[in-house]
């Protein structure tokens, strides 16, 4: 089991021990897609879906998510976050919205989980507030794209 961090030598679930790591910049971008109904889609591009600003909420509910991505996964570290940013990108063709979320830190632990976060409930978020049009839509391709810093280096998907 030495491979996988988050387990004692009895198998128990631990918070990886950073107090001996050195402070580092770090950042993650990290990305999905949702896809859903040409209807859907042009509600949320016109911004006349009955809720409101799709992607303006989404946006600030993703930023709130990976502040919290401590308190939502159990064996992460609570980080001192000094940037996140989620922007969205309309795929036209496929009737589908790319979500990106970029985050930086400097500190003794990574930031990925933090972006995952917020991609994710950005585009829960943009489903909570379509669904009435669309039920049917789909979230996929969420993945780590990026990340910089720390002592397993940069990686680059």
């Amino acid at each position: 089991m030495s491979e996988f961090t988050h387990f004692n030598r009895q198998g128990e679930a631990v918070m990886v021990d950073v107090s001996e790591k050195s402070d580092t910049a770090r950042e993650a971008i990290a990305e999905g897609r949702i896809c859903m109904s040409q209807e859907c889609f042009e509600k949320v591009k016109e911004g006349s879906m009955g809720k409101g600003d799709v992607l303006g909420v989404a946006r600030v509910a993703g930023i709130m998510a990976a502040k919290k991505t401590s308190e939502l996964i159990p064996l992460c570290h609570l980080l001192n976050l000094t940037k996140v940013e989620i922007h969205f990108e309309m795929e036209e063709p496929e009737s589908s919205i790319r979500a990106i979320c970029t985050t930086r830190t400097t500190g003794k632990t990574g930031v990925e989980m933090e972006a995952l976060t917020g991609v994710q409930i950005a585009l829960l978020t943009i489903y909570d507030m379509c669904k009435a049009v669309d039920k049917r839509m789909e979230m996929s391709d969420i993945h780590l794209c990026e990340k910089k810093g720390g002592k397993s280096g940069d990686f680059v998907r």
